[in-house]
């Protein structure tokens, strides 16, 4: 059987249904308010909201294809059956049902529908918005077959056009220039700053489940199984590249902003601010059509790599009972308020991102050290302390004197911690040691000794 070609129409359909999954209310609010905080530092802030917001899922989309993963825990099942199925568990309810769906709905309804309605009835107007809300997006995807079309060709293009028209208009009427003050967060570590502000999209924790729905949209159009990474590889990158430029262009409307505004208390009022100055009473309802399109989309495809992972995962329980957990469970999540799903899902993100990162650098160098199991669990035992530890230290409900002394002994003690990123050198620590163990029992093969330091996956 000769391989299908792959043409340009289709590479543009599978390049717009990765764009719709991923690139939602956070992706569209958080680098507008980088702008607002960065300031004149803004370049080198985007250079490290680039790192997290696009690298990093570009190269979970490579992992998922290079090793042919069919789900989140293939991706970590080298370093244990049981680490798979709980890593699954917590990114798909962290992207889920706690945080990235509730997260969809409850920010469409606060930029384009809670303007609208008197605030004593905010909180039967958010049960209503986000039942329908939910709702639908369920009915849309009872059927896998039926997401490139909603997401690929519909949903995704009518949001570009209406976020490309905000900001052709910020091009030819700008509010001000980019020499605009920085605040205290931006002024020493813009860079690092902007790596951690990355986070916050989940793209890259994302990409690792969304990826699957992808392969099932690509085998769709006719692929062969060893056709499915390069499509994706293609795909991927041009939907990554044109996310950057999205982003670039969403920061400088935030630094632009503050020639007319102040910094905003969030980047979903700083948007709704923007486009109201360029479109009055018109631009509230624009941004609520705006934000509600990026959502939706991301919540379908939240809905269908929940439901086909933990299938995968949990095989006698139904695809359908997942979709129906998801949604049921987000419309729940959702009604608790944006404030509160987003304060709690900041060191959760702490923790999984260390995590996934290195999984995602594992399963791209895998091939080198033949998917050993001691490298594996090398690195992941060496980053799972520290990342804990950031976990705690950036937890806003962090309380007592003895976890604030952990804390302060954890920032002196370990490199770059105090920013964020303490899990790097246990990481290179826990590599030199599996790598070495790994050579170790090479070695022992050929010299015909038994040394059980190894069991390749």
């Amino acid at each position: 059987m000769e391989n299908k070609k792959l043409t340009w129409q289709q590479l543009m359909l599978v390049a717009s249904l990765i764009f719709g999954m991923f690139f939602g209310a956070g992706n569209l609010i958080f680098p507008v308010q980088l702008g607002q905080l960065s300031g004149g530092n803004w370049l080198l802030a985007t250079l490290g909201f680039l790192v997290t917001g696009t690298l990093v899922p570009f190269l979970a989309m490579l992992a998922v294809s290079v090793t042919r993963s069919r789900s989140v825990y293939d991706v970590a099942r080298p370093v244990g059956h049981w680490f798979g199925l709980a890593f699954l568990v917590a990114i798909h309810l962290t992207i889920g049902p706690f945080f990235g769906t509730p997260r969809t709905a409850a920010t469409a309804f606060s930029m384009g529908v809670a303007p609208f309605i008197a605030p004593k009835y905010q909180g039967l107007g958010m049960l209503v918005f986000s039942g329908l809300f939910f709702g639908l997006a369920y009915y849309l995807t009872v059927k896998q077959s039926g997401l490139m079309k909603w997401v690929g060709k519909y949903l995704n293009p009518l949001f570009m056009v209406l976020l490309l028209l905000v900001l052709l208009m910020a091009l030819f009427m700008p509010m001000g220039n980019t020499h605009q003050v920085v605040s205290t967060t931006y002024q020493a570590h813009a860079g690092f700053q902007g790596i951690l502000d990355g986070y916050n999209t989940m793209d890259g924790i994302a990409l690792l489940a969304l990826a699957v729905s992808v392969v099932y949209a690509v085998k769709a159009l006719g692929f062969r199984d060893v056709q499915v990474s390069k499509v994706l590889a293609k795909a991927g990158l041009l939907s990554i590249l044109a996310e950057a430029l999205l982003y670039t262009a969403l920061v400088l409307l935030g630094v632009t902003s503050l020639g007319q505004f102040k910094a905003a208390a969030n980047g979903g009022d700083a948007f709704a601010q923007i486009v109201a100055h360029y479109a009055g009473n018109f631009g509230t309802a624009l941004t609520g059509v705006v934000v509600t399109l990026a959502v939706f989309t991301t919540a379908m495809g939240l809905f269908v790599s929940f439901a086909q992972d933990m299938h995968l995962a949990f095989p006698k329980v139904s695809y359908l009972w997942f979709l129906r957990v998801i949604a049921f469970g987000s419309f729940v999540t959702a009604n608790a308020g944006l404030t509160n799903i987003v304060a709690w899902s900041v060191p959760v993100l702490m923790l999984l991102y260390p995590l996934s990162l290195v999984l995602i650098l594992l399963s791209l160098t895998a091939k080198f050290f033949n998917y050993s199991k001691v490298v594996y669990r090398s690195v992941v035992g060496f980053v799972t302390l520290p990342a804990l530890l950031d976990a705690l230290a950036s937890s806003p409900f962090m309380a007592g004197h003895f976890a604030q002394q952990v804390v302060s002994q954890y920032h002196q003690l370990v490199p770059f911690s105090a920013l964020g990123f303490g899990w790097i050198v246990p990481a290179l620590v826990g590599a030199a040691v599996g790598l070495g163990l790994y050579t170790l029992a090479q070695v022992s093969q050929k010299q015909g000794v038994a040394v059980n330091v190894d069991e390749s996956y």
